[in-house]
This record gives structure tokens, C-alpha cells and sequence, in this order.
């Protein structure tokens, strides 16, 4: 049972991603405005892009899993604190904590692996000898 909740985990983590990677491409010219806006260079929005659609992707397919979740949870703990660091703003700091929470949720992704039901877990039953390197490296 813990191989199906490691997969809708991954499912939950990734989608935020996704979805916000996915929209920042229709909404590009005002997404770029805004990080302008915050202090952040406009020029990152590439970057910030395929962070969230190709990590996000690897994460939901189980692929390079302790990688990407390692990635998005740095990129999900900086974007809290760029974005929404007003603590005197109840709102914002609910998305900072919300920020901290999926960037912890990644942490024990990356500390556990994919499970069973993932790419790596293919991966590593194909090439047993390399599963170390399958799993994403050494943490």
C-alpha cells in the first residue's frame, strides 16, 4: 500500500508544479513583469519554467525522482521566501508556510524515493548493478 501512496504523493507534489509551469507560458510577458517587480530578474523566467514543468514531469513519472524533488524543493522554499515574505500579511505568510510544506514534503521524496510504482523503480529492476546511480545519486 505505501508504493500507492508514494505515487498519489508524487501525483499531489508534482501537479503544483506543472500547472504553474504550464500557465507561466500563456501568461509570460506579465509573469515576467511581476518577478521584475519582486527584485527577480526577468530573465530567470526560462529557468523557472523548466524547473517546474521538467522537474515536475520527472517527479510525477518517478524519473531521476531524488534529483528533481531535491530541485523543487529549493526552488519551492526560494520562491516562498522572494515571493511572499511580508509576515505581517496573514495571506502571505500562509503561502510562505504552504511553500515550506511542499518544499518538506520534496525532502522526504528525495530521502525515500519514487517506490515501487516509478520510472527509477523500472530502472532499477532493468540494471540492478546501477541502482545507485538510477536512484539519483547519493544523499
Amino acid at each position: 500500500m505505501s508504493h500507492l501512496y508514494a505515487l498519489l504523493g508524487r501525483i499531489g507534489l508534482s501537479s503544483i508544479f506543472i500547472a504553474s509551469g504550464w500557465s507561466k507560458l500563456g501568461a509570460y510577458a506579465g509573469t515576467q513583469q511581476y518577478m521584475e517587480a519582486m527584485g527577480v530578474p526577468g530573465f530567470l523566467l526560462p529557468l523557472v519554467i523548466l524547473v517546474e514543468i521538467g522537474a515536475g514531469l520527472a517527479v510525477l513519472a518517478g524519473l531521476f525522482t531524488r534529483s528533481g524533488a531535491l530541485s523543487l524543493a529549493a526552488f519551492s522554499i526560494a520562491a516562498g521566501v522572494l515571493f511572499h515574505a511580508d509576515l505581517g500579511d496573514t495571506t502571505q505568510f500562509v503561502q510562505l508556510m504552504k511553500n515550506v510544506a511542499i518544499g518538506g514534503g520534496l525532502l522526504l521524496l528525495a530521502a525515500h524515493g519514487a517506490g515501487d510504482f516509478s520510472l527509477d523503480a523500472w530502472r532499477r529492476a532493468r540494471h540492478p548493478r546501477h541502482s545507485h546511480a538510477i536512484q539519483g545519486g547519493a544523499l
